[in-house]
């Protein structure tokens, strides 16, 4: 029984999901995204403006072709694979966790580079706990709920495409002198991307914690509209809600201070939250893979008998 091309890419981004959970990234050496990245530096270089329109350019000639071989790329669960991270995601946390657990302050500030932007130089144990919790936060929807989605939507197309775009944006979606201008079309892409997996994932997470649903809803309700990024406030507000803690706070860029208000109304993040902020990624990741995968057989066999 052949499914229904919408049922297939449920599926095959469920496939994609778990491919990732068992065997995490690949390598830099052979992850095509890394030569994405390295190929866009060199585009950057030869094409870079301080315009919006040099920085649309730059975002079309990007996404574009990720897009097109994602059209052309008939394995979709690949693709949902290469544009999945949550197990790379999950490890790095922990190994900040771990640096934590064993009193290396510098060695987790070290580790957390890994996963802010952030200054790390000067963080004591606390902040450190929260920048690395709002890193799983706000990451979950990139790396886990964003790929599901645009995969169980678009195929390989979506799934690519906006790999490409949350790259970009990674790359020059900064507000400082360089990149107001030039990375503003990237930025603003990843932001209307992400702005309906970033609620889906607000809901997962209330639908993984029904105890706390609740609380979810109205954190992020109250809380979310306050943060800079329109999706990253509704994660980040959700996480603090589920797990009980306050984010927000100061945090440095180059020396360049953001002043963030509370995400939530919990305690305050200890060490302990981090491997608890993995937990609820993971049940998060695998709610939606079960969600997707029930969904690709509901009604198959009836569709499959109409010829």
């Amino acid at each position: 029984m052949r499914l229904p091309p919408a049922r297939q890419r449920m599926a095959q981004a469920a496939r994609g999901y778990l491919l990732d959970l068992v065997f995490g990234e690949l390598p830099e050496t052979f992850h095509p995204l890394v030569a994405f990245g390295h190929a866009m530096q060199w585009i950057e270089g030869r094409l870079y403006a301080d315009s919006r329109l040099s920085g649309l350019g730059y975002m079309v000639l990007g996404v574009g072709p990720a897009a097109a071989l994602g059209h052309l790329f008939s394995a979709a669960p690949a693709a949902c694979y290469l544009s999945c991270g949550g197990r790379a995601l999950a490890a790095a946390a922990l190994d900040v966790s771990a640096a934590l657990d064993g009193g290396d302050l510098d060695l987790a500030r070290s580790r957390l580079k890994a996963l802010v932007g952030r200054d790390t130089s000067t963080l004591d144990e606390g902040e450190i706990s929260r920048a690395a919790v709002e890193s799983v936060a706000e990451n979950s929807v990139d790396a886990v709920v964003a790929p599901l989605f645009f995969t169980a939507a678009l195929g390989g197309a979506g799934s690519l495409g906006h790999r490409a775009a949350n790259t970009l944006d990674a790359m020059v979606g900064y507000r400082n002198e360089r990149y107001c201008r030039f990375g503003w079309a990237s930025a603003r892409l990843d932001d209307a991307l992400a702005y309906l997996p970033a609620r889906l994932t607000a809901v997962l997470i209330a639908a993984v914690r029904p105890g706390k649903a609740g609380g979810i809803w109205q954190t992020v309700r109250r809380d979310a509209p306050s943060h800079p990024s329109p999706n990253a406030g509704v994660a980040e507000a959700a996480f603090a809600a589920a797990l009980g803690v306050t984010l927000g706070g100061t945090n440095s860029y180059g020396g360049r201070l953001e002043h963030r208000t509370p995400l939530g109304r919990g305690r305050p993040v200890e060490p302990g939250d981090i491997a608890a902020a993995v937990r609820l990624l993971e049940e998060v990741g695998l709610l939606a893979a079960v969600l997707l995968a029930a969904a690709s057989l509901t009604g198959g066999r009836g569709e499959g008998g109409r010829r």
